[in-house]
């Protein structure tokens, strides 16, 4: 059966289940996984209207901090990031996703994980496979 979408009733004002953002200084991290496997497919950063939108549209949203603006992961290339659940850790100063990743794809290079390379053994190789040509997908 397939895991439902955090509900839109949800509240994001409900204090026991929110991150401290100020303690963070106003960025929490936010590692991202696939709900059916468990694979880690990126990590990124939240503030509050971030945290706040996720809630509210039950879709992944992070702050840039190279762009210093809000994204909507997925919001450019379609690879939107569906959540299916949502962990704080011990301090509430990390977040962790649970998402269905539509297309197939996490990271904005066209790697089904931004976590495509690999240190084993003494030696260094990609991991997961290419899903998309970013050329193609950005223009």
């Amino acid at each position: 059966m397939p895991m439902q979408t955090i509900p839109s009733s949800f509240s994001p004002g409900n204090a026991a289940f929110f991150p401290d953002f100020v303690k963070a200084g106003g960025l929490v991290p936010a590692i991202v996984q696939n709900a059916l496997t468990g694979e880690v497919l990126m990590l990124a950063y939240m503030n509050e209207e971030a945290y706040r939108r996720t809630l509210e549209s039950g879709e992944a949203h992070f702050w840039s901090r190279s762009r210093r603006s809000l994204w909507h992961k997925g919001g450019s290339s379609g690879h939107v990031q569906k959540v299916r659940s949502i962990r704080l850790d011990c301090d509430s100063d990390a977040v962790l996703l649970l998402v269905d990743q539509v297309g197939g794809a996490a990271c904005h290079t066209g790697y089904r994980s931004c976590f495509y390379r690999e240190l084993k053994d003494g030696e260094i190789a990609e991991c997961c496979p290419v899903v998309f040509d970013p050329e193609e997908v950005y223009t």
